[in-house]
């Protein structure tokens, strides 16, 4: 680290082309229309080659978007620059509230891929009620080079038992097709 001056402040930040791909108007009612928007996303980072192959988005419970995001690690130089927290950040900064159902609101996130252990962990404090995922962490495994990291064996319980709902599969077979898309385009470097 010689040479390099002292750094007293980070700053994520995500594609431009996403503020004119997300309408932050629009309702999005249920399950399925909240996945295709997380989905999306991942196939718009893979084909602008902003990041790697796994979107997310926070709703609120009327179905308005609240925030968005994407992978970044590469291109931010940091391995916390996840989907799920990339939306972590922005929702949180967004209400201006750490924890996002803290005053009685309830928040969904939508995510194209099982959360890693990382996001995973991130997801009990972040406050959010229900949690869509996507392709599983078997897809993330057979079809990229991803290392999703460990989980407890009942990880979905253990969101349940702390107020988390859990959805899996939904829309599983087009959360795959990105992934797969990622892998033929030749994987990781942006």
């Amino acid at each position: 680290m010689s040479g390099r001056p002292f750094c007293s402040q980070a700053q994520l930040a995500l594609p431009d082309w996403v503020a004119l791909e997300v309408d932050f108007a629009r309702r999005y009612p249920d399950d399925r229309s909240q996945m295709t928007l997380a989905i999306t996303l991942a196939q718009r980072n893979v084909e602008q080659q902003t990041g790697g192959p796994f979107g997310a988005a926070i709703f609120a419970g009327d179905g308005q978007v609240v925030a968005v995001g994407v992978n970044r690690v590469v291109a931010e130089s940091c391995s916390l620059a996840h989907a799920e927290i990339m939306a972590f950040i922005t929702a949180q900064t967004r209400l201006q509230q750490f924890r996002l159902n803290a005053n009685g609101g309830r928040y969904t996130l939508a995510t194209s891929a099982q959360p890693c252990c990382q996001c995973y962990g991130a997801s009990f404090w972040a406050g959010i009620d229900v949690l869509l995922i996507g392709a599983r962490s078997a897809d993330v495994h057979e079809l990229t080079e991803f290392d999703e990291g460990p989980l407890p064996e009942d990880w979905a319980g253990e969101l349940t038992r702390r107020g988390i709902a859990v959805r899996q599969d939904v829309l599983r077979e087009p959360a795959r097709a990105v992934l797969a898309a990622y892998r033929d385009r030749g994987g990781a470097n942006y």
